[in-house]
């Protein structure tokens, strides 16, 4: 097959309704090794001491639970791809660290090999790169982490917060709802902090209050000239510092004489 036509066909399959079956029959014809040959590879074996989950069922199963959007269903069947080349087994468990990082690697390659287009190779292999990104926010994250996190993810916000509610496929419900509860505190944290960022954008360095002193001047319309001077010097050249936009209100105040 062509890259068109493998591609084609993947498309097709991820973009069903539900794609269970489809991705189901993929590997179990051997057709998904000429597609996406890593896709078999997550079979991963089942070691008799070191037990841990069936990482295609866990992928197949993530995949299913996100929307039919095909950026969104890529970044699914691909956020686990680097989970083979990074299994070790130590202290008597299987990790797999850094898998998003080698991940995102093997998803940039395979998508180019099938002739995606850039921006949705940049997108997915974004996307992957993020998948685990979640995963320390039960430990507590600062404002600085949230904003890190939201910034990070830019445009695909929605979609990266989407991956992650897809990616528990637990069967234990008390663990899937607290999951899912702390995601939706975060989106809630996301919200609160841009709605306080752009309110804190839209004031100056210097209130009126802080002006009219430093300034030795009563209230009156100058205050409000003052500040709005001020807060377009914000605008366009960001914060200052404390001596800095004293200096500048010291010259706006000059030429007003």
């Amino acid at each position: 097959m062509t890259p068109e036509e493998r591609r084609g066909l993947l498309d097709e399959v991820l973009l069903a309704d539900d794609p269970t079956d489809g991705l189901w029959d993929l590997v179990d014809r051997g057709v998904a090794g000429d597609i996406v040959p890593e896709l078999p590879a997550l079979r991963l074996e089942q070691d008799p001491i070191h037990r841990h989950k069936d990482v295609l069922a866990h992928t197949i199963a993530v995949t299913a639970k996100t929307r039919p959007d095909l950026t969104l269903r890529l970044a699914a069947l691909f956020h686990d791809i680097g989970k083979p080349r990074t299994r070790s087994f130590e202290h008597g468990g299987v990790t797999f660290r850094h898998h998003e990082a080698v991940g995102a690697k093997m998803t940039r390659k395979r998508l180019a090999e099938l002739e995606y287009p850039k921006e949705m190779r940049r997108d997915v292999t974004e996307l992957v790169r993020l998948s685990g990104r979640f995963k320390g926010y039960a430990d507590g994250w600062s404002d600085a982490a949230v904003r890190r996190y939201a910034r990070d993810a830019g445009h695909l916000l929605g979609h990266l917060n989407e991956l992650v509610r897809s990616d528990c496929t637990t069967r234990n419900k008390a663990k899937a709802a607290r999951l899912q509860s702390q995601i939706d505190e975060l989106e809630q944290r996301i919200l609160d902090l841009a709605k306080s960022d752009a309110a804190a954008a839209e004031r100056p360095e210097m209130d009126g209050q802080a002006i009219m002193e430093h300034l030795d001047m009563p209230p009156g319309p100058l205050v409000g000239k003052a500040v709005a001077h001020l807060l377009e010097i914000k605008r366009t050249e960001g914060e200052l510092g404390d001596e800095a936009i004293r200096d500048r209100l010291d010259a706006w105040w000059a030429a007003q004489a």
